[in-house]
């Protein structure tokens, strides 16, 4: 029983990804109806259905569906725990498979990141989280590989991803009335954080290019 509702349950997230394609969607009271459905079980295994599809289908097109079956807030709190399990699984993909060799030549090619990581991953994973155009996933496989802990991972997503996941479940779950106040007030998230992360990382790159002052002789 526990496999079928995770198969169903990835149908329905693979529905929505290709109807929302082709424009042929059903209406959100229509899909919600069919995630109450799915029993008193299905949003206790929607977060660990949610990590595992992550792998294939990106987290915000799976925010979206979660907002269709579950509504906005409880949608929400949904999502996010399957962004955090999805971030575990990343994070413990990179860690456990990959080897030195390829940790190194991985964050060679972006120095500047690596360096930001080293220095301050809470704050790093935290931009990354509010930037636009950055893809979650190669974030979390980046700090698996640079020993960025688990904790800090968690804690930096849940600080700056909370916001970006209320947006794309509340778009989701009003894909058919964006002039809703929901749908509405989820556009304005998104364009502050673009615009507030933007700026950030801009500031902290710039200062991670700075050499460390030489340490000072004492007496």
């Amino acid at each position: 029983m526990l496999a079928l509702r995770i198969i169903v349950g990835g149908i329905v997230a693979g529905a929505v990804l290709a109807l929302s394609v082709t424009g042929n969607l059903p209406s959100s009271e229509r899909i919600r109806e069919f995630g109450q459905e799915l029993g008193p079980a299905a949003p206790f295994m929607w977060p660990f259905l949610f990590g595992v599809v992550n792998f294939l289908v990106p987290w915000p097109i799976l925010a979206g569906a979660t907002g269709l079956l579950f509504g906005t807030a409880a949608g929400t709190g949904l999502a996010l725990l399957g962004v955090l399990v999805a971030a575990a699984l990343q994070f413990g993909a990179a860690r456990v498979i990959a080897g030195e060799d390829f940790r190194r030549r991985v964050l060679r090619r972006a120095p500047r990141f690596d360096q930001l990581l080293r220095r301050n991953g809470l704050l790093a994973i935290f931009l990354s989280r509010i930037v636009p155009g950055l893809p979650w996933g190669m974030v979390n496989y980046a700090a698996g590989l640079a020993r960025v802990g688990l904790p800090v991972l968690w804690l930096a997503t849940v600080i700056g991803g909370t916001p970006k996941v209320f947006a794309y479940v509340a778009l989701g779950g009003n894909f058919d009335d964006l002039s809703a106040p929901e749908a509405k007030a989820a556009i304005a998230v998104m364009v502050v954080m673009a615009l507030a992360g933007l700026v950030l990382l801009r500031r902290q790159l710039a200062r991670a290019d700075r050499p460390e002052p030489p340490p000072t002789l004492q007496g």
